[in-house]
């Protein structure tokens, strides 16, 4: 009953910061939809369109999900099942809803600017440009962790490669029938969700077997495309329809342990240090990651999800609500991990999917289905999800370059700010990473670190924003100092270990991250005087 009882309260306990804290954080910003949003005012039909909260929930919470909320808790576990769970019920409510909630309204107020671009107006453009290098940096680490997830999982789950390319042919008809041909969306959107679990069969049906190189390759070459092409065609309707499998997941996952109620196997708290990942400060804040907390959530805020908000009070129910959702992920990821008996589970840590996968597995179980399938679909929803995120950091990868070289009137900036140039760049960019067979774990610390100080950098744009306007901004000033310190003891460390290892990209990157990020708040103090803070 213990696992139940996480969960119900868990839920209670966002439900009620939804409607009270998030409410209070909207007062702060003096929410107004009587004011006209960037889709709106700036629409062109490819990244800025006005969208229906429900649509834009779904390409948005499809988008920051990914595979992290699930990663994360299962590895965190390795310190014992409490201090993960703290982490993501306050920090999900305290640091990484406010970050999403606060980064989503900053940019609708800033014409749909990253922000990178916001920190332009706030602390000048040498602010801006340092922060927009540590974020493409960041992006591609994303890409090259996200794409060595999706090929090893294609290899080792085909039925999930081919589920994933009819997913996107699926999402070009429905984007094509909503937009172009104005059918209805609710009807429109019954059918596609029909459809999108029928390629769920067919993929166990037919699988497609390619090696790793091959599915590198592809998975490259169909996010360039997604980068560039209007965002209504393709990402936005795969996005929202890939939603419906996440919400299938979680409604699974949540009857799954209301029916099974599984035991609690691991302990409460291991201690300190965890042979596996170090000790808990400050490795429990970036492995966790986006349970709690994701830098790559502020960016996908101001650099997507801005450009499509309606409404000015849609920003509360995309981006607070949308974290919280993650964190419900990230609570029943965690009761896959500590349903297990420790023996089971330390055999299987590094491999943190299969653990989820097992435990889906029970669920599907205790609810009268066979345990294959949930094993199964599992597999194929977490292949999805990192899908989501893959293309959507290309597509933020070549914001951020476009967004560096703005302004600039020299030739190669000119070139470079072209949509395919940028596209290109971003994607080689993330081939250091994918072809070296190092393997995944050489890379997600790294990205774990650099993800959380994104954050941090986030939350210290919002708290100068709030401070030049004389509005108090302790909500997020707290958040913001301790999030920068934990990140960047994090990259420090994992400087230092790469460079032990010989891994001379990965320790090149580490120092890039800690000076540009060290950076910003030397602006900031420099500027403390000017913002009045």
């Amino acid at each position: 009953m213990l696992s139940v009882a996480i969960l119900l309260g868990s839920i209670a306990l966002f439900i009620l910061s939804y409607f009270t804290y998030a409410s209070w954080i909207g007062k702060k910003f003096d929410i107004d939809d009587g004011k006209h949003t960037p889709a709106k005012t700036k629409y062109d039909g490819v990244d800025f369109v006005p969208t229906h909260k429900f649509v834009l929930l779904g390409h948005h919470f499809a988008s920051i999900a990914g595979v992290g909320p699930i990663i994360g808790p299962i590895l965190g576990a390795q310190f014992g099942y409490l201090p993960v769970l703290l982490w993501i019920v306050v920090g999900s409510i305290f640091f990484g809803a406010v970050q999403d909630f606060t980064s989503l309204i900053l940019s609708v107020r800033h014409h749909g600017r990253t922000i990178g671009g916001i920190l332009e107006s706030l602390i000048g453009r040498t602010g801006k440009r340092v922060f927009l290098v540590f974020t493409w940096f960041t992006l591609i680490l994303v890409i090259g962790v996200f794409s060595i997830v999706i090929a090893n999982t294609f290899i080792s789950t085909p039925q999930a490669g081919t589920s994933s390319i009819i997913f996107i042919f699926l999402a070009v008809a429905f984007g094509y029938l909503l937009y172009v041909r104005k059918l209805p969306m609710i009807p429109l959107t019954l059918l596609f969700v029909v459809l999108l679990f029928l390629s769920i069969w067919i993929g166990m049906l037919f699988p497609v077997a390619f090696s790793y190189r091959t599915w590198i390759i592809l998975l490259l070459v169909y996010v360039a495309v997604a980068s560039v092409t209007p965002i209504w065609i393709l990402l936005q309707p795969r996005d929202y329809l890939n939603s419906f499998l996440l919400y299938a997941l979680l409604g699974i996952g949540i009857f799954g342990i209301l029916f099974y109620r599984p035991g609690v196997h691991l302990d409460a708290f291991t201690g300190i240090y965890a042979p596996n990942l170090g000790y808990i400060f400050p490795i429990l804040f970036v492995t966790v990651a986006c349970g709690a907390i994701s830098g790559f959530h502020s960016i996908v805020a101001s650099g997507s999800s801005s450009k499509q908000v309606d409404k000015e009070s849609d920003a509360q129910f995309v981006g607070y609500g949308g974290m919280l959702i993650e964190a419900v992920l990230a609570i029943v990821a965690l009761t896959t991990a500590f349903m297990m008996m420790k023996g089971q589970y330390m055999s299987l840590v590094r491999n943190p999917a299969e653990i989820f996968a097992l435990g889906f597995a029970s669920f599907f179980g205790a609810m009268g289905f066979p345990s294959e399938a949930g094993k199964t679909f599992a597999s194929l929803a977490i292949a999805s999800f990192a899908l989501t995120t893959l293309d959507t950091a290309t597509r933020l990868g070549r914001y951020t370059m476009q967004e560096f070289f703005e302004g600039s009137s020299r030739p190669a900036a000119k070139f470079l700010m072209n949509r395919y140039a940028a596209t290109v760049i971003t994607v080689l960019g993330a081939c250091l990473f994918v072809f070296n067979r190092q393997g995944t774990m050489s890379i997600w610390p790294m990205f774990g670190s650099a993800n959380q100080m994104l954050a941090a950098l986030a939350l210290i744009a919002v708290t100068i924003y709030l401070a030049k306007r004389s509005i108090g901004n302790l909500f997020v000033k707290i958040p913001a100092v301790f999030m920068f310190f934990v990140t960047a003891t994090a990259i420090t460390l994992q400087m230092i270990d790469s460079f032990r290892k010989g891994n001379i990209i990965l320790s090149v990157i580490a120092l890039v991250l800690l000076l540009t990020s060290l950076y910003i708040p030397f602006l900031y103090v420099a500027g403390h005087k000017d913002t009045g803070s």
